[in-house]
């Protein structure tokens, strides 16, 4: 009896070391929403940390462009009125609502996504197709996110530096007297920048000489047919 003992514990105490070690490397189960992990559900924890959702921010940046390209799609009011809706929603976002001041950190958050979306293109290439509200809001936020700042530099004016074809397109713009009103108030913005003033007198200069140069040609045509 005595050695039927002596086995049971030895057979006991050989089984002991795989319960502990299969219960090491049998995963742990997710705690419930709402509660604190515990030590053992460390690995759990980090995962969820690593896949957090978009913010607000982010996610209306992405509604601003999705409504933007949506135009080219789309036909009628309501794409229309999807857009002037988001750019309302940016201005207050952006400026405040009279009642509650804007978060700095939101409004940078914001023109760094605007920057990484390319939406500031968007901006200037639909400009023509908003409503005159539209319009309105669309300026008075392309004046705010120039003004923001990452590091000593302004994030949305380099942007315009390295596609400079905007301003040519809102100088063209200007010219129509339905949107010159924003547009002027966009390109006043932009002179406020020495890189971007730069860039609008070369493009200034640039109209005058082709505008010279189309002069001359049609008055050298006109003496042509004069002589004939």
């Amino acid at each position: 009896t005595e050695r039927k003992k002596a086995e049971a514990r030895c057979a006991l105490l050989g089984r002991r070391p795989q319960l502990l070690v299969s219960a090491r490397l049998w995963p742990q189960p997710l705690p419930a929403a709402g509660s604190v992990p515990s030590a053992g559900g460390e690995m759990s924890f980090f995962f969820r940390a690593a896949s957090r959702p978009r913010s607000s921010q982010q996610d209306l940046v992405r509604s601003i462009k999705d409504s933007l390209l949506a135009l080219d799609t789309k036909t009628g009011a309501k794409a229309l009125e999807d857009v002037e809706k988001n750019i309302f929603t940016l201005r207050e976002t952006l400026s405040g609502d009279g009642e509650v001041e804007p978060n700095q950190d939101h409004v940078l958050q914001i023109a760094l996504e605007i920057c990484k979306e390319g939406v500031l293109s968007l901006f200037v290439q639909n400009l023509p197709s908003l409503g005159w509200e539209g319009r309105k809001d669309l300026a008075h936020c392309w004046c705010i996110l120039l003004r923001q700042k990452v590091d000593e530099s302004h994030c949305c004016v380099q942007y315009i530096e390295n596609h400079v074809d905007l301003l040519d397109f809102l100088v063209v713009c200007y010219k129509n007297l339905e949107v010159a009103l924003n547009c002027g108030n966009m390109l006043r913005e932009c002179i406020k920048y020495p890189s971007l003033a730069n860039a609008l007198s070369d493009i200034y200069w640039s109209q005058i000489a082709s505008s010279c140069f189309s002069s001359m040609l049609n008055c050298q045509t006109l003496i042509l047919l004069l002589m004939l």
